[in-house]
């Protein structure tokens, strides 16, 4: 075999054409061992004898897409000292861009023995590894443009690759839970008709399904437990794993791109699936323990912020290199439009405490390509100090855990809540104003996919995650959820009203708040997990979404929910004033043709709220006027932007109460959403100036004033 000395940039296995340049770093091992992997179970060893700044490289002339390989590290085995090198162990190329296969679970994939943890572990992993593969970087992408959706027209919606598809009754059975079901009509319809322009796609970076679940039957089935940050996950590949998922994973943006839908990915750069110092040695612990890895004081262990075992180094160079290098990747190679990242506080711990101003973001900053595209952090891990919402600098938005309790709060009759759910509905200013952001940097929720589902968030008061194994220990025990007077599943029709009201509530509230709105896939459907809040390890129908037959009578309820959901994000699209880029004034807009303020606020009665009004604890009800003549900022061409005006009626009392439309603010008004009705979204009566208007408990009225 022939061996060039090739390049130590860029890293990973880069296929030109005629062969394959492999580069890897390591400033641990003493000498690596590139290893091609042949079907028989033999591998052929070449040592990268090349080294440029511990990176380790050659060029083998002939290898081709396909081309199974991975590395051994020949090195110190001192966990004292905080290394791990082991020759025995196959490690996956940190930068592959597409692996093949699953870890075989055995004493072989760990770098010690079992019941002695101090003792090296010399069995070969390799017949039990999932391996690394060269692929080809050739995709016709056509005439692929980015939707590049504005913030203010972005409806976000969080699916899973398998869980949105798999139970679909339109798609073939062989490409159900796959990339290329994602790109099936029948799919791509049903976003487009919600009025999705974003589809937040749950972790589709390759990852690994713990050990622990494995053997209990069970699997990471959300998969926030990333072992290749480069490759796509390759059991959503419906047609081979030996680069085939970059192809198919390529088509299913392409796709989506074509039907104005963007694509962005849920990524876990906080940690790695190696876990602990008890965890195997997969890649990252095997090269260079230390310099991928945050280590206790004693560097037998790990510093732990995520709750996963380890947290990633984010002072070392070479982990933010690898970071970066993926984002771009993901941005430049597989045209991807968007991150939302996990845990992202964590990515801000240099050292101990989270820094705003940590190198990370320096870097997104002054990158010409990952700062071009959506960046949403989820602003929280489970270290000390980790709870960041509102702190993210001004290039990123953020899903807004605060929007979510206070929304459920109210409507679920917390008292007190009406001062801060006024900030949650106009964009959260109390977060964002300060640092030159705007509303759009709030991404609003009530429900993801850590946590009830809408239908489950009206159902229990309790968390039912029996199926998990852990004895219903596990997952959140607050959720700021409400029955509606029944534990779990009723024939009540009293108590079935309310539920299906308090789901439209939500919707609604979600709709017309000002920010960037997400939904929950299946949440459209009224989909429920039956209690579990906690569904990471449950592959099963438990946690797959249920598609609604328009012939069967028990999917009567899911329609009705999918038709409702469809009319409020049509109506947030066709009107500005719910998705206003300014956060507002309370006072008349400057060069506006609107003498009255942007925004008002008055109680059931029709007067304008005072201080004091705010704060009575019993208060569960307020009127809020949208100016739609009064939208400060400009449309594309520098035009004056003029929408009709809105009150918004909110009665999250138990009982009804009478509301008076503000006698200033507008002759006569329309209903056009009344959540108290089961065709919600039809025409309701026309209300003029001053007159009483019975609002249901719990339940929201919508009445428009034509511009």
């Amino acid at each position: 075999m022939q061996v060039w000395p090739g390049q130590a940039y860029p890293l990973g296995a880069t296929y030109d054409g005629a062969g394959t340049n492999f580069a890897v770093f390591s400033e641990a091992a003493e000498r690596i061992e590139l290893c091609l992997l042949h079907e028989d179970g033999s591998e052929t060893a070449v040592e990268l004898k090349e080294s440029d700044a511990f990176v380790r490289h050659a060029y083998l002339p002939g290898v081709m897409p396909g081309q199974r390989y991975g590395f051994r590290a020949h090195g110190p085995y001192e966990p004292g000292r905080g290394q791990r090198c082991n020759s025995a162990k196959l490690l996956l190329d940190p930068y592959a861009k597409a692996v093949s296969g699953a870890v075989d679970w055995g004493e072989a994939v760990y770098g010690y023995r079992f019941g002695r943890p101090e003792k090296r572990n010399d069995m070969d992993s390799a017949p039990h590894m999932m391996t690394s593969v060269v692929v080809n970087p050739y995709f016709d992408w056509g005439d692929d443009r980015p939707p590049r959706t504005d913030y203010h027209r972005t409806v976000l919606y969080e699916a899973h690759v398998k869980g949105l598809t798999m139970l679909h009754p339109a798609l073939p059975q062989e490409v159900r839970g796959t990339y290329a079901a994602l790109t099936h009509p029948a799919v791509i319809e049903h976003l487009t008709e919600l009025g999705v322009t974003a589809l937040e796609l749950m972790p589709v970076h390759q990852f690994v399904n713990d050990h622990r679940l494995v053997d209990a039957g069970l699997s990471n089935y959300w998969g926030y437990n990333t072992i290749g940050f480069f490759a796509p996950h390759n059991a959503y590949a419906s047609w081979g794993d030996r680069g085939q998922q970059v192809l198919e994973f390529k088509s299913a943006v392409r796709a989506l791109h074509e039907a104005g839908i963007e694509v962005i990915l849920d990524v876990v750069y906080n940690h790695t699936a190696e876990g602990n110092h008890l965890g195997p040695t997969l890649s990252f612990r095997g090269l260079d323990n230390a310099s991928y890895y945050r280590l206790a004081d004693d560097p037998r262990y790990y510093m732990d912020t995520t709750g996963t075992g380890n947290s990633l180094l984010m002072r070392s160079p070479h982990v933010l290199q690898l970071i970066m290098d993926s984002l771009r990747y993901w941005v430049t190679e597989m045209r991807v439009d968007g991150f939302r990242f996990d845990l992202a506080a964590t990515l801000a711990r240099q050292f101990h405490e989270v820094d705003r101003l940590s190198s990370f973001f320096d870097l997104v900053q002054q990158d010409p390509v990952v700062s071009q595209v959506k960046l949403i952090a989820e602003p929280w891990d489970v270290g000390e100090g980790g709870y960041q919402v509102g702190n993210f600098p001004p290039l990123w938005t953020e899903w807004n855990g605060k929007f979510r309790d206070t929304v459920r709060d109210l409507w679920r009759g917390e008292p007190a809540t009406l001062a801060e759910f006024g900030s949650r509905l106009t964009g959260s200013s109390d977060l964002y104003q300060d640092d030159g952001r705007r509303p759009l940097a709030s991404v609003n929720f009530v429900t993801c996919h850590d946590g009830f589902t809408l239908h489950d968030l009206v159902s229990y008061n309790d968390k039912h995650n029996e199926a998990n194994g852990e004895n219903n220990q596990d997952g959140e025990g607050y959720n700021r959820s409400w029955n509606c007077g029944v534990e779990g599943p009723t024939d009540d029709p009293e108590v079935l009203a309310l539920r299906e009201r308090q789901m439209r509530n939500f919707i609604a509230t979600l709709m017309v708040s000002q920010g960037v709105p997400m939904l929950s896939h299946g949440d459209e459907f009224a989909r429920t997990q039956h209690g579990n809040n906690n569904a990471y390890c449950q592959d099963s129908e438990l946690s797959w979404v249920h598609w609604p037959d328009p012939q069967d009578g028990a999917d009567a309820l899911a329609r009705r929910m999918l038709e409702f959901t469809r009319a409020m994000v049509r109506l947030r699209r066709e009107h500005p004033v719910f998705r206003r880029r300014r956060f507002f004034h309370g006072r008349p807009a400057q060069g506006t043709h609107d003498d009255l303020s942007d925004i008002a606020w008055f109680t059931p009665d029709g007067e304008e709220m005072r201080d004091g009004d705010w704060q009575v604890a019993h208060a569960r009800s307020l009127t809020v006027f949208l100016n739609g003549g009064a939208i400060s900022e400009p449309g594309p061409r520098g035009e004056p932007i003029l929408d009709d005006s809105f009150l918004l009626m909110f009665n999250a009392h138990d009982q009804p109460l009478d509301f008076t439309a503000p006698v200033d603010h507008g002759r006569q008004w329309q209903i056009v959403v009344d959540t108290a009705r089961a065709d919600a979204t039809a025409p309701g009566p026309k209300v003029q100036a001053g007159d009483r208007l019975s609002v249901t408990g719990r339940s929201l009225v919508i009445l428009q004033r034509p511009a």
